[in-house]
This record gives structure tokens, sequence and C-alpha cells, in this order.
């Protein structure tokens, strides 16, 4: 089985709207990690965040799609996030007092560790700048 990649809110929404200056990129990343056999890993912050933020923007059939799909993947591994990964988020937030990441950008940067992902399909630099490889590749290196 070929290694686990994270899928941060930037991704999910990039493949959720197709307007958005992302989405074929995403698609086809998606595309090819599962016929590499990928497994895919995010966290219900990741999730939670992602429902809101289509729901806003695309509306309830648009978000309530994501979240039935993610529920019933089979390929989605969902870490959720224990009172342990809070407190380690905690701590990295105040740490990185010169970055904006966000709660959600902490819990998630601790799951992956925890988990041994190193790989996040993902348009956020903030994951870059914590040192884990954004996929798909921008190419801008």
């Amino acid at each position: 089985m070929k290694t686990a990649v994270f899928v941060d809110t930037s991704a999910w929404y990039a493949l959720a709207d197709s307007g958005d200056v992302n989405h074929v990129r995403a698609i086809s990343f998606l595309r090819g990690a599962l016929t590499e056999h990928r497994n895919l890993v995010s966290t219900n912050h990741v999730i939670g965040e992602s429902y809101t933020l289509i729901l806003s923007r695309l509306g309830h059939a648009a978000a309530w799609g994501f979240l039935r799909s993610t529920r019933r993947s089979q390929r989605l591994m969902r870490i959720f996030v224990s009172e342990q990964l809070e407190a380690e988020a905690y701590a990295l937030l105040e740490r990185y007092p010169n970055q904006d990441f966000s709660f959600v950008d902490g819990t998630s940067f601790v799951a992956m560790k925890e988990h041994g992902v190193s790989d996040c399909f993902a348009f956020d630099r903030h994951f870059e700048a914590m040192g884990f490889r954004m996929l798909p590749a921008t190419g801008l290196d």
C-alpha cells in the first residue's frame, strides 16, 4: 500500500467548487492518488471546517453531499482530535506566534505527525511551512 495523504480543507473545497482556481488540479490529483491506491486521511476538525465553508459558499446541497461522501468513503480514514492532540496543538500555536496558523491547522499538524503522515493534499502554504510535502506539487519551487 502506498503512503497516506492528509486532506486539508483547502483541497476539500477545491474539489467541491468547480469555480475554484484549484478545482481542475484537485480533481486530477485525487484521481491519481486513488489510482495509486493511496489512502486519504483527514480529521473531524477539517471535515467540520470544510462542511461549514462549503455550506457558506455553495449551499446546503453541496455541503451535505460532501459530508455524506466523506462518511461513506472506504478510502478515507478520519482521525478524531482528542484532548491530548488539542493540547499539543495549543503548544504548537504558542510556539509559532509569527505564523497565522488556524486552530484547525494546528490540530492537523499534530495529527499528521502522530500518524506518521508527511504528504498533504492542500493548497494552504502553512503545511509547507511546517515541513510537510504539499501535493499536488506547484512546480514553482
